[in-house]
């Protein structure tokens, strides 16, 4: 016979009328007040507390994806704001639904190939160039690259990756994202920039947070930027304009054969 199943466990969080416990340290005693919002985001999801440049690099990641103007995900929280303004989470939630493999998300799908290519033999070219075929010859779009508005490059991971290099945390990850960097614009024939979720991949990476959960840090950050659209929808309501812009821009017209 089989053995029974262990019984399911948390590692993460307790609670009792005095206090709240957080991976083992008090919430009260140990926290509150002694560690930032990034450090207890990090700290809650490794275990671990990140070091000061850990720290700046994943607060610097956090700022670069917050905003980014009248995006998919602003525009959707600003339309079921308005629709249902007695429930603003209802609106937040509408908006991080966005972030998915398209926008904001592909930090996630960039990762995953920066851990294939860091996890070969360095120099990095040749698994790199390898990538780069693939989704060439698939017709695929590689996460993390190519902006149809910052071109020729895009000036949020030029600033980010100065970020990881000032804080001496530059590793595996952005040699791996440099070196598909270059076999992009090889097997492509044109330079196609690293964009803000290709350079967030590998700051993330060589900060110590494994790929995984790294959608997971660009929802909180664009969670943090959909509040202040709503916030903005109260003050300065924009719904009727975006949707009368919407219907100038996609007119009615029949289909062959309807009246």
């Amino acid at each position: 016979m089989s053995s029974p199943p262990e019984a399911p466990t948390t590692s993460i969080a307790t609670h009792a009328a005095e206090d709240v416990w957080v991976r083992g340290r008090s919430l009260c005693k140990d926290l509150i007040g002694r560690v930032s919002f990034t450090e207890m985001t990090y700290f809650h999801v490794t275990g671990r507390m990140p070091t000061p440049a850990q720290t700046a690099v994943v607060d610097a990641c956090l700022v670069t994806l917050m905003e980014h103007g009248l995006t998919p995900s602003a525009i959707a929280a600003r339309l079921v704001y308005s629709s249902a303004p007695d429930a603003m989470q209802g609106a937040v939630a509408a908006g991080i639904l966005g972030v998915g493999s398209a926008f904001v998300g592909t930090v996630e799908g960039c990762a995953v190939l920066l851990v294939r290519i860091a996890s070969a033999e360095a120099p990095f070219e040749g698994e790199a160039r390898r990538v780069a075929q693939e989704h060439h010859a698939a017709r695929r779009p590689i996460p993390g690259f190519g902006h149809p508005v910052h071109k020729p490059d895009d000036p949020r991971s030029a600033r980010l990756m100065e970020v990881v290099e000032r804080n001496g945390i530059a590793g595996r990850h952005i040699a791996a994202l440099r070196a598909l960097a270059t076999s992009v614009d090889e097997v492509y024939g044109k330079h196609v920039t690293i964009n803000a979720t290709g350079a967030v991949a590998a700051a993330l990476g060589d900060a110590g947070l494994p790929a995984q959960i790294m959608r997971g840090f660009a929802i909180l950050s664009r969670c943090a930027g959909l509040v202040g659209h709503v916030h903005e929808e109260q003050r300065k309501p924009a719904m009727r304009a975006l949707w009368a812009a919407a219907e100038r821009a996609v007119p009615y017209e029949p289909e062959a054969g309807e009246e």
